[in-house]
């Protein structure tokens, strides 16, 4: 007598229920594992015309640094301290999700409120680098005023004598954080 097969909607529902079955078993096993969390401080770095570019950023030492600054207003916003060189992603609940330093260009954005009014995935930058996840903000005195990441990951060279540049840029991981955080409209907060 010759074996009996069962039909394929036998196969395809089993098939299924075992699947739905481990994905609630790995689920069920990520929950209990640890969870990443945003780091609250990331590199320091000095930018200044004429000191050479350091190969990676430092570890940033003050932790007072990493608080918000109270003149940065509400909301869901990107915040950029000129004088700290040090950018906050902050959430709608004023929560600070990830805070890092950065190397500014030449030419600073005026103090004040912007929004994210265009981003380019990649292009050159004016010193001739690959940069990546270019969110413009602003203008001044003509000069683009934008916030990107080397390709490579490095640190801006130093800009020549008389170059505008208004790129600020910051370490990799950071530009791709600020990428996924800064959408066209998003707040832009500039702050002493």
């Amino acid at each position: 007598m010759p074996a009996r097969r069962l039909p394929s909607w036998v196969w395809v529902t089993g098939l299924t229920a075992g699947a739905i079955a481990a994905v609630v078993f790995l689920t069920a096993q990520a929950e209990q594992g640890p969870h990443p969390t945003a780091s609250a401080a990331k590199p320091s770095a000095s930018a200044s015309a004429g000191a050479p570019p350091s190969a990676s950023p430092k570890p940033s030492a003050t932790p007072k640094t990493a608080e918000v600054p109270g003149s940065s207003g509400t909301g869901r916003r990107i915040v950029y301290s000129l004088g700290q060189h040090r950018v906050w992603l902050v959430d709608a609940d004023d929560t600070a999700r990830r805070t890092f330093t950065v190397w500014p260009g030449t030419v600073d954005p005026a103090v004040g409120s912007f929004t994210v009014s265009l981003r380019k995935d990649a292009t050159t930058g004016s010193d001739g680098v690959a940069i990546e996840h270019i969110v413009y903000f602003s203008a001044t005195s003509g000069v683009n005023i934008a916030f990107s990441n080397a390709v490579d990951g490095s640190s801006p060279p130093p800009a020549a004598a008389g170059t505008q540049t208004g790129g600020i840029r910051m370490a990799k991981a950071d530009g791709t954080a600020l990428w996924a955080f800064g959408e066209t409209g998003t707040k832009v907060r500039v702050v002493e």
